[in-house]
């Protein structure tokens, strides 16, 4: 389902066709699309980057649209990767006191907190401060383009499960709308049983294969 089939399908549900209620839909759904992706771990909500450590600086930058750390390693000279542990800032600042003294390929990494030259975005802090130019790589949680947004029209939840998208964009607009509460209610019931779907397949089925699980059986009764 693309962006404009999924506005059509809920001016149809919704059999609201004011201009007021069209300008609205665009957060609707961008609303729904954050509540799923705050319940599910997709893989198309990973982002894989490398970046490099600055010797003798013990932050590094994160990425613009980073939301949450999923790994993070330094790769030595070897290629050899050291994967960091998440700690807390408390945690590195005693256990490295002296940063231009305790210095390493780096061991540990918390967040920091917000840029000195931009409090939008966020850093982290490394324990022991890098003693050469590592290269990090980070995977880690983002919010892909909105289906609201995107050129094509179209994102892998559009395309691989607009039930739940749809359905969570129907809660919001009925709440919009100020729709009877029976009516909430059910739109609310068809998402959580669309999300139930989706969250077998992000948390469930693409975390594990036949080779290591077994195959699914139903038991025959």
């Amino acid at each position: 389902m693309n962006y404009t089939q999924l506005q059509a399908a809920i001016v149809a549900y919704s059999e609201n066709t004011s201009t007021e209620f069209a300008a609205e839909i665009a957060t609707f759904v961008t609303q729904a699309e954050q509540r799923i992706y705050n319940t599910i771990q997709f893989p198309s909500l990973r982002k894989n980057v490398t970046g490099t450590t600055t010797t003798n600086n013990k932050y590094l930058q994160c990425p613009s649209d980073f939301l949450a750390v999923y790994s993070m390693a330094a790769v030595d000279a070897t290629g050899a990767y050291e994967y960091l542990l998440n700690k807390d800032v408390n945690f590195i600042r005693q256990s490295y006191p002296n940063p231009t003294e305790d210095t390493g390929i780096p061991k540990y990494y918390a967040l920091f907190g917000p840029r000195s030259d931009d409090e939008k975005e966020l850093s982290f802090i490394l324990g022991p401060t890098p003693d050469a130019a590592y290269t990090v790589e980070l995977h880690y949680f983002y919010y892909p383009e909105s289906i609201t947004t995107v050129a094509s029209g179209r994102t892998w939840l559009g395309d691989n499960f607009d039930s739940v998208l749809f359905y969570g964009s129907l809660v919001e607009s009925a709440t919009y709308m100020k729709q009877e509460p029976d009516i909430i209610s059910l739109y609310n019931q068809k998402y959580q049983e669309a999300l139930m779907l989706a969250k077998r397949l992000g948390d469930g089925m693409e975390r594990g294969d036949a080779y290591r699980d077994g195959q699914y059986r139903q038991k025959v009764t």
